[in-house]
């Protein structure tokens, strides 16, 4: 189910005490080869942190031999002297993996504004290097948690036997331009770096670029995709880019399920659209909507809280043709009274709201959750 799971990588977590816990916080996964090619996607955010500067930096050429990832810092908004910080992080991470300082990635999560504390950092390295192993892909992926409340792995086979796994962390901050979210993924297929990227960029767009927790866009998230080559298969690019996908969506359904203090995990489909562009931007609209998101945390199929997020678009429709479904019950038709709202049952975890615009024949779905006491909680007192 790990990142450990492709033939090729090593993996450790441990305790390096960034964290006042005493927790996990520190994680490094190296790649044995025989190929190091790597692609990456970085946070949209013009406001990013100084590991996202590093890696971009890192993987242009397409090759990368280790990714490093803390939790318990940032390390955005920290200037000049926090993107020494990476340095020193890629150069401390190269040479006990034995590599080039450039072929690191570095990764960070946890609060912003706030410097790393280094020399627990680079001990931290040196302990998570002798700590590898190939069965250490779990410890990796606890140890890049935050508010998470649990790790985030998956894992697919392909055809001939290749391999894909990855991890993710991400509780809060799950906005499009990357659902604060880290992701590193591994595969022991024979591919290209430029091949890699096309498919990194092909799958993201479809799974981690479609669900939106809060709104919030991060400042470091990061998705780094690494291949071995160590299982001797060349993939289909169309095959391989598919069970990537599978990968990154059970990755991103996984985010939103543990999503800070949700209760409801919410399907926002959107059909009949002139474009996807349309049907995207509708379902978003919805998705950030906290009145809708507040009804739903209530069991209130307050379908007037869809509507009026929809006409706040730019998406081309007749407010007299809308038609909105939740949980199956069609509670509104022809931008009117449907069926009786007290048919909807939402005491399900999942829930489903379909809206069809009668406009076209796009469709798309955004996932989402529920807006509740404890988000409010939780980021009332993130920093104390």
């Amino acid at each position: 189910m790990s990142i450990t799971a492709a033939q090729g990588f090593l993996a450790a977590g441990v305790a390096a005490g960034i964290k006042s816990n005493g927790r996990p916080d520190l994680a490094l996964v190296v790649n044995q080869g025989p190929r190091f090619d790597a692609a990456g996607v970085f946070t949209s955010n013009r406001v990013f942190a100084a590991p996202v500067a590093w890696s971009r930096q890192a993987i242009a050429d397409g090759q990368l031999q280790a990714v490093v990832l803390n939790s318990g810092g940032a390390n955005a908004c920290t200037g000049r002297p926090g993107y020494l910080d990476s340095v020193a992080t890629a150069d401390r991470v190269a040479s006990v993996v034995g590599c080039e300082p450039g072929a690191v990635g570095v990764c960070s999560t946890g609060l912003i504004g706030v410097r790393l504390p280094m020399e627990a950092l680079l001990s931290g390295v040196d302990l998570a290097q002798r700590a590898l192993t190939a069965d250490g892909g779990d410890d990796a992926a606890r140890a890049i948690m935050t508010t998470d409340t649990v790790p985030k792995q998956a894992s697919a086979q392909g055809a001939g036997g290749y391999t894909i796994g990855g991890m993710a962390k991400g509780a809060g901050m799950l906005a499009p331009g990357l659902a604060t979210m880290l992701v590193v993924l591994t595969t022991d297929a024979v591919v290209d770096s430029p091949v890699l990227q096309a498919s990194l960029e092909q799958a993201t767009s479809l799974t981690f670029d479609r669900i939106d927790s809060d709104g919030c866009m991060s400042t470091n998230d990061t998705v780094l995709l690494l291949a071995s080559g160590a299982s001797g298969i060349s993939p289909e690019p169309g095959e391989f880019t598919a069970n990537l996908a599978r990968v990154c969506w059970s990755l991103a359904r996984q985010l939103i399920a543990d999503a800070e203090g949700a209760t409801h995990d919410i399907a926002i489909e959107v059909v009949g659209a002139a474009s996807e562009d349309d049907a995207l931007e509708v379902a978003r609209s919805i998705g950030r909507s906290n009145l809708f998101k507040c009804a739903i945390f209530g069991n209130d199929p307050n379908w007037g809280r869809v509507l009026s997020a929809t006409g706040v678009t730019r998406a081309a429709f007749d407010p007299d043709q809308l038609d909105v479904s939740i949980n199956g019950v069609q509670v509104c038709r022809g931008g009117g009274l449907g069926d009786d709202r007290a048919l909807v049952d939402l005491t399900p975890r999942e829930c489903h709201v379909l809206v069809d615009l009668h406009a076209g024949q796009a469709a798309a779905t955004i996932w989402t959750n529920d807006l509740t006491y404890d988000y409010v909680k939780e980021n009332a007192e993130y920093s104390s």
